[in-house]
């Protein structure tokens, strides 16, 4: 159902709006986290660790797509916002252009130097052809994840945050089988467990698509909606919409190529260490997931409430949600450090305790930095939600160059120990250019809102 954003109580609307996505990104992770323990129980060790090795590729991949899309969507919600309704069938349909050429464009790139990618990863040997196969399929299936991203986007920031929960469960619960189906029964091995990802995400697209038929007026677009001219009015239309979704592609990618800096480095270190963190990272994504479904459904506040011109309902949302954000991270800090070995043992069967302690010591260095995670999602969100680009983009190359710097240094300094230090100083620094940026740029939203009288 689509949902106005710009009326009610503010806290509450994001609270309920981020519920959906909380289990929706659960369910998101299912598709990673069930292909890790499926693999990783059933072909054992060093295909868990083949996929983790090229899970940063995998990730900046999807980084690039999610924040092109999101991107789209902000453009969509602000029009939505503005009651815009024929702006918003345009923006679906540039978005949709726009997408699908991206969408081809990774697929053939990537596809061509996937080699010299793996050899930059420093993939080990041993495991290179389950890592190889792995990340190829997913590649070759990428336009099934960038159509479900897209659809996903554009239906958030129309307000419905529970249409896309439903259908990405039942494909989540797809995957699980169609994983096992093609590792045991037709004994792919670990590039079964990538086609069964591929074919689950298409599953997602048919049934959002259906839906939006059924149920979304204002997504049905005619024949006429796709009769576009590449004039002057496209140009701009397009423009627009790549002013903000370039950037935050590339502030995404930022943070992909800053993943890979840090896996070449892990990778040096063999299979044990790749193992151990992967399973922290894939434990430590799931403990940050409610801070990240309370960013997005900021932004989806925020780009609406921009659009309508209501500035103070912003400040509002930003405040109750950036000390929410707080308790939240300091929660799940406690849960990881006193229960995270115990997690990461049920996740990884096969696992032997030196892989087991290597995970957790990842887990108590990164656990005292949740609460500049969480602040990340909550400014960089409603920058996005305001359609500024600058400070998200100038925080992510901080965050880079500080993560590199520190995997690298630290890691000659103080081995595998030192790099584990590379994502916390990544978060501090990301969110001191994300906090300056927002308040920053808030003066003249105060200043409107003492001239509506608020």
């Amino acid at each position: 159902m689509i949902k106005d954003l710009t009326r009610g109580e503010p806290l509450k609307l994001i609270l309920v709006f981020s519920i959906p996505l909380l289990i929706g990104n659960i369910f998101q992770q299912l598709y990673n986290i069930a292909d890790l323990v499926i693999v990783g129980r059933l072909l054992g060790v060093k295909a868990f660790a083949s996929v983790g090795a090229v899970a940063p590729l995998f990730f900046l991949i999807m980084f690039i797509i999610v924040g092109l899309t999101n991107g789209f969507a902000v453009i969509t919600g602000q029009r939505f916002g503005a009651k815009d309704y024929k702006g918003v069938k345009n923006s679906v349909v540039v978005s949709t252009i726009l997408s699908t050429i991206t969408a081809a464009f990774f697929t053939i790139v990537c596809s061509i130097l996937m080699h010299p990618m793996l050899k930059l990863l420093n993939v080990p040997q041993n495991i290179y052809n389950d890592a190889y196969w792995y990340i190829e399929v997913i590649v070759l299936g990428l336009i099934s994840t960038t159509f479900y991203n897209l659809l996903a986007s554009i239906i958030r920031a129309l307000g419905d945050s529970k249409t896309p929960l439903y259908f990405l469960i039942l494909a989540s619960i797809a995957n699980i089988f169609l994983a096992l189906a093609f590792i045991e029964v037709f004994k792919m091995g670990v590039a079964g467990s990538a086609v069964a990802v591929v074919l689950s995400q298409a599953i997602s697209v048919f049934l959002c698509l259906f839906y939006v038929k059924k149920k979304f007026p204002i997504l049905h677009l005619k024949k006429k909606d796709w009769l576009i001219k590449f004039d002057n009015n496209f140009k701009t239309s397009a423009l627009e919409h790549l002013k903000v979704g370039l950037p935050m592609s590339l502030q995404f990618s930022i943070i992909g190529i800053g993943i890979i800096v840090i896996q070449s480095v892990c990778n040096g270190f063999g299979s044990d260490v790749i193992a151990a963190v992967t399973a922290a990272l894939r434990i430590e994504q799931i403990a940050t997931l409610p801070m990240i479904s309370f960013g997005v459904a900021l932004a989806s506040f925020v780009a609406q409430n921009f659009g309508a011109k209501k500035f103070r309902r912003i400040r509002t949302g930003v405040i109750r949600t950036s000390i929410l954000s707080i308790v939240l991270s300091v929660i799940m800090a406690v849960i990881m450090r006193f229960w995270g070995a115990d997690i990461i043992r049920e996740f990884i069967g096969s696992a032997t305790e030196n892989i087991i302690e290597i995970a957790h010591q990842y887990l108590l260095i990164s656990t005292f930095f949740y609460i500049f995670l969480s602040q990340i999602f909550v400014y960089r969100n409603t920058l996005q939600g305001m359609g500024e680009v600058i400070f998200p983009l100038v925080a992510s190359i901080a965050e880079l160059l500080m993560r590199a710097f520190a995997a690298v240094y630290l890691a000659i300094k103080y081995g595998y120990i030192g790099m584990f230090y590379s994502g916390p100083v990544a978060w501090v620094s990301a969110c001191l250019v994300l906090s300056f940026g927002y308040y920053g740029s808030i003066k003249p939203i105060v200043y409107k809102i003492k001239q509506q009288g608020g």
